[in-house]
C-alpha cells in the first residue's frame, strides 16, 4: 500500500507537470494568434497605438482569451505603456505586468509561476502567466502576456485522485485478504499446530512425528524440530541407561564402602583383642585360683562365701571387657538418633583404658561444650573417636618425652568442636594434606590399612559436620571435628 501510494504521489506530480506544460503551449499558441491578429490590425491602422479604442478587437481578444482558458491579458507598446487589458478578479495584473516588461526586454517569450494556493495533496502554485514579445514589420512593437489561475488542473488531478485511490483501496484489501489467507495457511497453522504439541506433551509420552512438505522457513522448521526430537529421545533413552548405570554403581559403591567401615571396624576389633587378651588373662588366673581353694574342705561358710564373691567380682569384670568388645564389634544399624558425645567419648576411653598400649599415656579431658548432642548413629561415632585415637597413640610409640592426649569440646554458634592433641612425632607439612586420602599410611607394614582417617573423613562430612589436620612445626598432631548439634524440642520452640 505504501509503495502505492508512493507511486500515485510521483504520476500526479507528473500529471500536474504535464497538464501545466500544456497550458503554457496554449498560452503561448494564444499569444501568437493574437499577435498575427494584432500585426493584421496595426497594419491597416499603421500604428500598435491606434488600435486601442477598438471595442470590436477588445471584444474578439477576450473571446479569445476566455476560450482558451485563461483569465487576464496585458498588451503594452515598446516603451512599456498599457494599451489594452483584460483583468480578472482570480488573478493579480501585476505579475502579468512585470512578465510583459520582461519579455519585452529580453525579446523572448517568458513564462512564471506565482501565488500559492492548495493542490492535489500538497501547496502548489496559483497562477500561470505567459509573455511573449510582438513584433511589426520585424521590430519589436511591444509586449502582450495571459495568465490563467490552475485551479482547475488541480481539481481534475482531484477527481482523477479519489478514483486512483479507491482503486489502491480495493487493491489493498484484496491483497490483504489473500495475504493473510497465505500468512495462515504457511505460518500461522504451523505455529498453531507447534504450540499444541508444545502444550499437550507430556512426559513419558512418544515423541509425536511432525509432517510438512513446504521447503520455506517454516518447513525447514519442521524439519529441524523432527531431528531434534528425534535426537532428545534417543538422548533420553541413553541419559536413562546411564542412570540405571549410576544407580547400579552407586549401590556397589555403597557396598563397598560399607565392607571397607566394617573391615576397619573389624581391623580395630583385633587390635583390641590382641590388647585385651593380658588384661582377661589376669582375672581367669585369679578365678582359677580361687576355684582351686573352694575345693578344700576345711573352708568355713564365712571364708568360702568370700572366695565366691571375688571370683564373682573377677568374673564381672572379664564380662564387662567382652561385652564393651562385643558392643563395639557389632555392625551399626546406621539409624541416626540423638547421641551424646560426651558420653561417647568417656565410654571409648574406658573401653581402651586396660589396653596396654594406653599404660604410658595420660588422657586429659575438657568438657567446655554446653551442648553435645547430636543427631548421629553412634557405632559411627564410636569409630570415629577410635581411629583417631589409636593413631594418636600410635604416634606416641617411639616418643620419649612426656606422653599427653588431650580431648576438648567447646561450642562454636550451632556446632560443636571437638579437638585432639597429642604429643606425638606429628606429619611433615607437604603430607598433611593426604592424611584422609584411601591407603595412606605413615605406620610400618602391617600396623595400618591407612583407611582408618579416611572412613573418618566419610562419617563426619555425611553428618554434615567438617575434620581438619594439622601438625604445627611437625611436632604432634591436632585433628578438628565440628558436628552440628541438634536441641532438644523445647530449645528449638523458645
Amino acid at each position: 500500500m505504501s509503495a502505492m501510494l508512493l507511486i500515485n504521489a510521483v504520476i500526479l506530480k507528473f500529471a500536474e507537470r504535464d497538464l501545466i506544460s500544456a497550458r503554457v503551449k496554449t498560452g503561448s499558441l494564444l499569444l501568437q494568434a493574437l499577435e498575427q491578429r494584432l500585426e493584421h490590425e496595426a497594419y491597416e491602422n499603421k500604428t500598435l497605438t491606434d488600435i486601442k479604442g477598438d471595442t470590436r478587437l477588445s471584444d474578439q481578444i477576450t473571446t479569445l482569451i476566455r476560450t482558451g482558458g485563461f483569465n487576464e491579458f496585458i498588451l503594452i507598446n515598446k516603451d512599456g505603456t498599457g494599451i489594452f487589458s483584460v483583468i480578472s478578479s482570480e488573478v493579480s495584473g501585476d505579475e502579468g505586468e512585470k512578465s510583459a516588461l520582461k519579455a519585452l526586454k529580453t525579446e523572448e517569450p517568458v513564462f512564471n509561476l506565482h501565488g500559492v494556493t492548495w493542490g492535489v495533496v500538497w501547496p502548489a502554485k496559483k497562477t500561470l502567466t505567459v509573455s511573449r514579445p510582438i513584433f511589426f514589420r520585424g521590430k519589436p512593437a511591444g509586449a502582450a502576456s495571459i495568465s490563467a489561475s490552475l485551479s482547475p488542473i488541480y481539481q481534475t488531478l482531484r477527481k482523477s485522485e479519489k478514483v486512483f485511490l479507491f482503486y489502491i483501496l480495493m487493491n489493498t484489501l484484496i491483497l490483504v485478504l489473500f495475504g493473510f489467507f497465505l500468512f495462515s495457511r504457511n505460518v500461522l497453522n504451523p505455529i498453531h499446530k507447534l504450540l499444541d504439541i508444545a502444550e499437550t506433551f507430556k512426559e513419558g509420552e512418544d515423541f509425536p512425528h511432525l509432517a510438512h512438505s513446504s521447503r520455506n522457513e517454516i518447513g525447514r522448521l519442521y524439519s529441524s524440530l523432527n531431528m531434534m526430537l528425534k535426537r532428545l529421545d534417543e538422548n533420553k533413552k541413553e541419559l536413562k541407561k546411564h542412570i540405571l548405570e549410576l544407580e547400579k554403581a552407586n549401590r556397589e559403591i555403597k557396598s563397598t564402602q560399607g565392607e571397607i567401615i566394617k573391615s576397619e571396624r573389624l581391623a580395630s576389633v583385633g587390635r583390641l583383642a590382641t590388647g585385651l587378651a593380658h588384661e582377661i588373662g589376669n582375672p581367669i588366673g585369679i578365678v582359677l585360683g580361687y576355684l582351686e581353694l573352694l575345693k578344700r574342705e576345711d573352708l568355713d561358710d564365712q571364708e568360702r562365701k568370700d572366695f565366691l564373691e571375688r571370683t564373682e567380682s573377677e568374673i564381672t569384670r572379664i564380662s564387662q571387657i567382652i561385652s564393651q568388645l562385643l558392643d563395639f564389634s557389632r555392625p551399626p544399624n546406621g539409624l541416626p538418633s540423638m547421641t551424646n558425645l560426651h558420653m561417647l567419648i568417656i565410654e571409648v576411653l574406658n573401653m581402651l583404658k586396660p589396653q596396654p598400649i594406653m599404660s604410658e599415656i595420660e588422657v586429659k579431658t575438657f568438657f567446655n561444650a554446653s551442648e553435645d548432642m547430636v543427631w548421629a548413629d553412634p557405632g559411627q561415632i564410636k569409630q570415629v573417636l577410635l581411629n583417631i585415637i589409636i593413631n594418636s597413640v600410635d604416634a606416641m610409640e617411639s616418643v620419649t618425652h612426656k606422653k599427653n592426649l588431650i580431648i576438648e569440646t567447646s561450642d562454636n554458634e550451632n556446632f560443636i568442636k571437638l579437638i585432639f592433641a597429642d604429643t606425638g612425632s606429628g606429619i611433615k607439612e607437604q603430607d598433611i594434606t593426604r592424611i584422609f586420602d584411601p591407603f595412606y599410611t605413615t605406620k610400618d607394614p602391617g600396623k595400618g590399612t591407612g583407611l582408618g582417617l579416611s572412613i573418618c573423613y566419610r562419617i563426619i562430612e555425611s553428618l554434615g559436620g567438617t575434620i581438619h589436620a594439622e601438625s604445627p612445626g611437625g611436632k604432634g598432631m591436632r585433628i578438628t571435628i565440628q558436628l552440628p548439634v541438634k536441641k532438644d524440642d523445647k530449645e528449638n520452640e523458645e
